[in-house]
């Protein structure tokens, strides 16, 4: 977890008034991507995008990479993603973090139906975080 969003959970239990205690888990912690990469903070102002994607069993995603930073939290269902530039796949089902490689190209295959919530950390100038492979 990052430093502020520690001090402010610490900060929400510590002001939760009444007889109900506020409960949170860590659910996840990461260092480093899928790949194997340090994950880095951009520097200068940035966007955080929560998108909800939805894709049927037996969907291909196309080759792309990542520009920036980008975690998926699988909701539902199972996908495969493999990674191009190392060979590697890797299987995520519900509730597993995929923290994306950054600048590698991958693609993924629903082995399920999938519903993913991914997060995006862009420039505050960036458009979108996906480039798809030419």
């Amino acid at each position: 977890m990052k430093p502020l969003l520690v001090v402010c959970v610490l900060a929400l239990q510590a002001c939760a008034a009444g007889p109900k205690a506020v409960d949170v888990q860590q659910r996840a912690s990461a260092t480093t991507t899928a790949s194997g990469q340090p994950i880095r903070l951009p520097q200068g102002d940035a966007r955080i995008v929560l998108s909800e994607y939805v894709i049927p069993a037996g969907a291909r995603l196309p080759v792309h990479k990542h520009p920036h930073p980008r975690i998926a939290i699988v909701q539902a269902g199972r996908i495969e993603v493999t990674n191009v530039d190392t060979g590697e796949t890797r299987a995520y089902g519900p509730g597993e973090m995929v923290v994306e490689s950054v600048d590698q190209w991958h693609y993924g295959v629903a082995t399920a139906d999938v519903r993913l919530w991914v997060i995006d950390e862009l420039p505050a100038s960036a458009t979108s975080n996906v480039v798809l492979k030419p």
